[in-house]
């Protein structure tokens, strides 16, 4: 059934790749119940040892469920995508959407509960991007980013800062592909300076209302570039962040 004993390390890893393989390849469709651990660690020429930890990774991937008394039954046959997966392949603008959520309420929240701590941050952060504005694109996105991540940080919600997070590797590479398409700092090399620059003010005063609204403009105005250069749909792998035009802030 299956060709060949399995090489001696990583043993689990292999095990549960041959199974997934099987799996996909239909030897045992969705709902059907797989050998018993006996017959999987003879087939696969392992101890029943790593058949139950290969289960295990497999039940954790989404593809087969334990059911107490009844043995492990096929469940899909395919992985479960997980988060950052799905964001690396999502449409950029998808993301940014998304984004602008997550970190307008962020400016909200964090006008209203930054400490003196988080505003050293923020006016550090502040300096760091005025800096980078003599460096390459890459140190430029970077320092914008850790303005943003100041922010959201200043809000003391884990849960829009775990959020934030995954978002960034996706921000990260989709700005610098969007500063090098459309040349925005070749006669203003810290672009946004302005805008990020009432931000700060903003948050320091505890102006939840401003701060919200300068960061909300500031996105959209992105946003509208993404889908011009994308032509309305972002392509797969990496959003904007915000500093990459002087948009008046809402009122």
């Amino acid at each position: 059934m299956v060709p060949g004993a399995l090489r001696p390390s990583p043993l689990v890893e292999q095990a549960a790749e041959r199974l997934r393989a099987q799996i996909a390849a239909g030897q045992w469709p969705v709902g059907t119940k797989l050998p018993g651990e006996t017959t999987l660690a003879r087939d696969l020429g392992v101890g029943r040892s790593t058949v139950r930890e290969a289960l295990r990774a497999l039940a954790g991937a989404g593809l087969v469920r334990p059911r107490h008394g009844a043995g492990v039954f096929v469940i899909a046959t395919e992985p479960a995508e997980d988060w950052p997966a799905r964001l690396r392949r999502s449409a950029v603008t998808d993301v940014y959407e998304v984004r602008m959520g997550v970190e307008v309420q962020a400016a909200r929240l964090a006008a209203r509960r930054r400490t003196s701590e988080d505003l050293a941050v923020l006016e550090a952060a502040l300096a760091g991007r005025r800096t980078a504005a003599a460096k390459g694109d890459a140190a430029f996105v970077d320092a914008d980013i850790a303005l943003h991540r100041g922010v959201v940080a200043a809000a003391h919600n884990p849960v829009l800062t775990a959020l934030f997070e995954e978002f960034v590797p996706v921000l990260r590479s989709g700005l610098v592909t969007l500063l090098e398409l459309t040349g925005l700092r070749v006669h203003d090399p810290n672009t946004g300076a302005d805008t990020h620059h009432d931000l700060v003010v903003a948050v320091a005063a505890g102006d939840a209302d401003t701060a919200a609204a300068v960061l909300r403009a500031d996105l959209e105005a992105t946003l509208g570039l993404l889908r011009e250069r994308t032509g309305g749909a972002g392509a797969a792998g990496g959003a904007g962040t915000a500093g990459e035009t002087e948009p008046t802030p809402e009122a």
